[in-house]
């Protein structure tokens, strides 16, 4: 290993490594947006789990399966956007196969389903409970408003849907941006 106190090369005083030990900022980029984006898509993993515990007694049901402490709950009754918003994963796993593999064609196609299988579903819910929402804001009609545990649902939903809503837009952020990196990376090889 060489040293800095030793003898140097004639006509060099020591310091031209340092241009050695830079990284291509495309490449930082790269990993930069890559560790974000799993990291997202782990968050994304975990609503989704959130979710499945949700969804867990009716899909028990469409089997004939019946959990007494799962029924003595009382979760609501799933909505349509949920199951949507479920199909969703598939396209994370994209966005990870994606990512691993440097491929922005896979990273279009997460972003896409990302969008309408993730960000739709929760627009759509957000404005289904919308009105329960500003109902109890206002602290109008209380007694009409469905309550879980005692949380009114909408509130509940609509701590859901921002988590959800900031998981979504930053992982497709990150996706779009390596796309343009990787686009970038390509061009400079032609």
């Amino acid at each position: 290993m060489a040293s800095r106190e030793g003898k140097w090369v004639s006509g060099t005083d020591g310091n031209d490594y340092r241009h050695r030990q830079k990284i291509a900022s495309q490449y930082y980029e790269s990993s930069l947006y890559k560790s974000r984006l799993r990291m997202s898509i782990f968050l994304h993993f975990l609503l989704f789990l959130l979710m499945a515990l949700k969804l867990s007694e009716n899909i028990l049901n469409q089997f004939a399966i019946t959990i007494q402490e799962l029924k003595n709950m009382n979760i609501p009754k799933p909505h349509l956007w949920e199951w949507i918003w479920t199909v969703s994963l598939v396209f994370a796993f994209i966005g990870l196969s994606g990512a691993r593999r440097n491929r922005s064609s896979l990273m279009q196609i997460y972003v896409t389903g990302t969008f309408l299988f993730g960000l739709f579903p929760i627009f759509w819910a957000a404005v289904y409970f919308l009105e329960d929402v500003i109902n109890i804001a206002l602290n109008r009609n209380s007694t009409e408003i469905d309550k879980w545990f005692g949380y009114p649902v909408a509130v509940v939903w609509y701590i859901f849907i921002t988590i959800a809503f900031q998981v979504h837009i930053f992982s497709m952020y990150f996706a779009v941006k390596l796309i343009k990196v990787w686009d970038i990376k390509s061009t400079k090889k032609t």
